[in-house]
């Protein structure tokens, strides 16, 4: 479903009863078009995003996580400038369209009230967040900033006066008068969602398919049906996730024109936490990450292509001898060697009665040709000293790349910088910018419960395992990864853990590996003391012994019931 205006509708109701009153403490940017104001009141803090992303533009509370830029961006340094501290009056919704006004009030420097209003304008790719005075509506910053050459109805530039976005003809279905209804449904023989969009304001194609499925399922009833399912919405919220064969849908009520599992949630925000969660994280990940997985899929690359050629080199190895042969023979044998010839055809005293031709460069004298098949012979002897040991390290930085590739799979935005990080430190990628970067805060290992209450920690990346298999688990810890497959390392921290405790570590270890979408991956696991790291050996490489394996399915809803098992 997208974001309509009735579900707007519903959103800014349950955000005034949560935030009216209550003041801004923090204000944040953690992504090119999303904000985050910290609000607190009853006491709590609340976060609230605002977000105008051409594909997942919403306006909610949330509890999902955020990193914060080390440069907060210009647009958020000015609300801070004008809206740290100030108390939210007011929620309003124009219409009902997918406008939101925040209306705040807050003293300036010489002590007088003054009201700025966030407007807020879920319009799919043209979404925005603006920020204006109330008293002269003049815009003091915009998210992003839309000149009359991009767009000639209206500008969104600081100094220039707001003009609301263009108004459609049509009846607000929460207002519009019981007579203006009636006309309108009673004049059409074919009452479908595109004609109720027509007609009325803000509603999305499946609120729409859902009113005209109701008012045809009850033709003969419409007004009464028409004004249950608006009074449903002003007071008997359900929030609901649908889930179809072909995509998901979030519903302010249980649409019944849906076929499909559905599940309700406790409010409206958690819904959408629960919906674009994932959703916007992979895009997010996509964005900061999309340059780290180029980079290392071409990495991955060159090295699969440098082992390709070392296993022909080792190949060619296996001809050294006959090369040896064949200088011998071109020696033994030179006065039988004509000059200039392309090939000559020798005894082989290696093979009794036996002629064998021996390839010559006509440019060459008998005696370089023989020359030149012993530096064939020495460099090859030579070359096998080597390339075993390279075979091994390209292999090794292959199995590093693609834990790496399979990490940022499943990282989410605050893991990113984490890893890159870690491939700053390996030399894989470079600094950016000549300024002294800040550290990141350093992220720890995913903590996890068993049913029966045991701590399970979850490396998210090479340096977590490398920190959470050498240096915090102990050594009677019970430690598991997928079977010679790229993963997390997880850690269960307890010396004899259940077997059911067991299973549900080795679900983790699953989940979070390259084979994560797999019917059947095995798990190995096994004492932590068993456990070593090669000298020289990349972050996250280990070596082990004494293990045993066994065999689960990744199961996603067991991951996030062992996420919220965390003991009160």
């Amino acid at each position: 479903m997208s974001f309509d205006g009735v579900f707007t509708h519903g959103i800014v109701s349950e955000l005034s009863e949560a935030l009216v009153t209550g003041r801004i403490s923090k204000i944040h940017q953690p992504y090119e078009n999303e904000i985050v104001l910290v609000i607190r009141t009853k006491g709590k803090n609340h976060k609230l995003l605002l977000s105008a992303h051409p594909s997942y533009a919403r306006v909610q509370l949330t509890e999902i996580a955020y990193a914060n830029p080390e440069t907060p961006p210009n647009f958020v340094m000015m609300l801070r400038k004008f809206l740290e501290g100030a108390i939210l009056e007011e929620i309003h919704q124009i219409d009902n369209d997918r406008v939101i006004h925040f209306t705040f009030t807050k003293r300036d420097e010489l002590g007088d009230l003054q009201n700025i209003v966030l407007i807020v304008e879920l319009m799919g790719r043209h979404s925005t967040i603006v920020l204006i005075n109330k008293e002269n509506g003049k815009i003091l910053d915009a998210i992003k900033h839309i000149g009359s050459s991009q767009n000639s109805y209206r500008s969104l530039l600081p100094g220039v006066e707001y003009i609301d976005p263009p108004k459609q003809n049509q009846q607000n279905p929460f207002s519009a008068s019981k007579e203006k209804v009636f006309e309108l449904l009673s004049t059409t023989s074919e009452l479908n969602g595109k004609y109720l969009q027509n007609k009325f304001q803000g509603l999305g194609k499946d609120t729409a398919d859902e009113l005209a499925f109701l008012l045809n399922e009850r033709s003969n009833e419409k007004m009464l049906v028409w004004q249950s399912f608006w009074s449903s919405l002003k007071s008997e919220l359900a929030p609901t996730l649908t889930v179809t064969d072909k995509k998901e849908y979030f519903t302010p009520l249980p649409y019944l024109s849906l076929n499909g599992n559905q599940e309700t949630f406790e409010t409206l925000s958690k819904l959408l936490d629960a919906f674009y969660g994932g959703k916007a994280e992979k895009d997010r990940v996509k964005q900061q990450g999309g340059e780290l997985i180029h980079k290392i899929e071409n990495e991955l690359k060159r090295n699969q292509s440098k082992v390709v050629k070392l296993q022909q080199t080792l190949a060619d190895t296996e001809h050294a001898e006959n090369y040896r042969r064949d200088g011998e023979l071109l020696t033994t044998f030179m006065a039988q060697v004509p000059k200039g010839a392309e090939f000559v055809e020798l005894p082989n005293y290696y093979e009794e009665d036996h002629l064998l031709k021996i390839k010559l460069n006509p440019a060459l004298t008998p005696n370089q040709n023989a020359q030149k098949y012993f530096q064939k012979y020495q460099k090859l002897k030579n070359a096998v000293k080597v390339v075993h040991g390279q075979i091994e390290q390209a292999t090794q930085e292959i199995s590093y790349l693609e834990s790496v590739l399979s990490q940022l799979e499943i990282a989410g935005p605050m893991d990113i910088e984490m890893i890159r990080e870690e491939l700053l430190e390996q030399g894989y990628v470079k600094k950016r910018g000549s300024k002294k970067q800040k550290q990141p805060k350093k992220s720890k290992p995913e903590e996890f419960y068993s049913s029966a209450g045991n701590l399970i920690l979850v490396g998210r990346n090479n340096l977590q395992n490398d920190q959470l298999t050498l240096r915090t688990a102990k050594k009677t810890d019970i430690w598991l990864h997928a079977k010679d497959i790229p993963g997390s390392h997880v850690i269960i921290k307890e010396t004899n853990p259940s077997e059911e405790t067991l299973m549900e570590a080795a679900n983790l270890a699953a989940y979070f590996s390259k084979y994560r979408l797999s019917a059947q991956v095995p798990v190995d696991y096994v004492q932590v003391k068993h456990v070593h790291k090669p000298n020289g050996a990349k972050p996250g490489y280990v070596i082990y012994e004494n293990q045993k394996t066994i065999y689960v399915t990744p199961n996603e809803e067991l991951v996030e019931t062992l996420k919220k098992n965390r003991p009160h």
